[in-house]
């Protein structure tokens, strides 16, 4: 779908512009994904060179310019376009909803006193890191250059690597299963495993549109 979709962009100035916005905040969206989780997982300090919640916000004025674009470009050219459009528009709300997990990890790290370490799970805890950053910056990388076996391949990688393995920490912690970690790093460990669940899961949302039609954004392909 979004394929066709490039072509019209060629042509289009404010459909480039809306594009050029989202590759804009997909970067700015993995640069705060980095510092969160650098000040959650590394850091015994809160402190970053780097503003999460100012930046937080540009991703939410770009959301709604990407928006104003499309539909003013959809109020002048009629139903033409009305299913790139859509694409788009249900695109954009994917890349602020990643923004919106990466402050949740920053905002966890400002209340947890010390480096968030995992204990018994530490191990599982860092190979969900491992494949949900590779997921978004592959998954970055596959949307840009329209990429579809890369894409493929991301969105398997979620499903049979990510998801349920953060539900099984999830699933275990809550159960009471994993005795050696503390109230506070219990309900940290689950929380961020969450997160980071959501953040691949709005990642394969976004490649998906590469494979999909608009009503299967989303969804297996």
């Amino acid at each position: 779908m979004f394929k066709q979709i490039f072509e019209l962009f060629k042509a289009n100035s404010l459909y480039t512009q809306a594009l050029k916005e989202c590759y804009e905040m997909l970067d700015i969206d993995l640069l705060m994904y980095k510092f969160s989780t650098e000040s959650l997982r590394r850091k015994e300090t809160v402190e970053i060179p780097y503003n999460i919640y100012e930046t937080d916000k540009k991703i939410n004025e770009f959301e709604r310019d990407v928006r104003r674009k499309i539909m003013t470009h959809l109020a002048i050219s009629g139903t033409t376009d009305l299913g790139s459009g859509l694409v788009l528009v249900s695109v954009v709300i994917d890349i602020e909803r990643i923004g919106d997990y990466t402050k949740n990890i920053y905002d966890m790290a400002r209340n947890h006193p010390t480096k968030l370490i995992g204990g018994s799970i530490e191990e599982q805890i860092q190979l969900i890191e491992k494949k949900s950053t590779y997921i978004f910056e592959n998954g970055i990388k596959a949307f840009k250059t329209q990429n579809i076996p890369l894409a493929r391949e991301l969105m398997e990688v979620y499903k049979k690597e990510v998801s349920s393995l953060c539900d099984e920490i999830t699933h275990n912690i809550i159960a009471g299963k994993i005795t050696d970690l503390s109230t506070d790093q219990g309900a940290s460990l689950a929380l961020y495993s969450r997160y980071l669940k959501r953040i691949a899961a709005h990642s394969r949302n976004l490649i998906s549109s590469i494979v999909n039609p608009f009503e299967r954004i989303g969804y297996p392909e």
